[in-house]
């Protein structure tokens, strides 16, 4: 499993319902994508939900590495949104664990997500990594059993060493939620969910 997101920042005067727009006609396009796990059309809006911005963030877990690539870089897909906006940076990370929660069934309107740096190893062994990473799946899988839980999902960014947790919710984000971002979803499209691996991916 791999996860992929992009952020398109917008003018603080920007008229969200042109993304809206963008999404509701053309979101579908991707319901069928062989190797796509799931993409969650996602925005921020300037004012809501503590947002200090517009912005545009379509999320990724892809099941197949190769169909990943052939969208971003083999005009899979990936080019209308360089046509329209620009190349944006493509934040990536290796998949740690999935989840699936109790409103899998359901059409989530709400996301989460909580990037953390990760602390320089403390371990005398070199295993103070790996004890976090195990203690962070394991609050993932408790997470996942809370009701309006759709997918849960755990990845690593070894480049920065950042940790992401990305949560699809059924209606909204609960307050209590530690997140660094919330978000609204447009739309889901999940072609392959039932492949994405359940559990520590290790």
């Amino acid at each position: 499993m791999y996860a992929k997101q992009y952020e398109v920042t917008l003018p603080a005067d920007y008229d969200m319902r042109i993304i809206r727009k963008r999404v509701a006609d053309f979101g579908h396009i991707l319901d069928d994508r062989a190797g796509l796990g799931l993409k969650a059309y996602v925005i921020r809006e300037r004012g809501v939900e503590g947002s200090p911005v517009n912005q545009y963030a379509p999320f990724y877990l892809w099941a197949d590495t190769a169909a990943m690539s052939e969208f971003l870089v083999g005009g899979g897909g990936f080019q209308g949104i360089i046509r329209d906006f620009g190349r944006p940076v493509v934040h990536h990370w290796t998949g740690i664990s999935s989840e699936a929660g109790p409103a899998r069934n359901t059409t989530p309107k709400a996301a989460s997500r909580r990037v953390t740096r990760l602390p320089a190893d403390s371990g005398t062994a070199g295993t103070g990594l790996a004890d976090l990473i195990r203690r962070e799946a394991d609050a993932l899988h408790a997470l996942a059993q809370r009701d309006g839980v759709h997918t849960a999902a755990l990845a690593v960014d070894p480049h920065h060493w950042e940790l992401m947790r990305f949560v699809l919710w059924e209606d909204t984000v609960p307050e209590t939620e530690d997140a660094t971002e919330r978000y609204e979803v447009l739309h889901l499209s999940a072609p392959h969910l039932a492949d994405l691996p359940e559990g520590r991916l290790w």
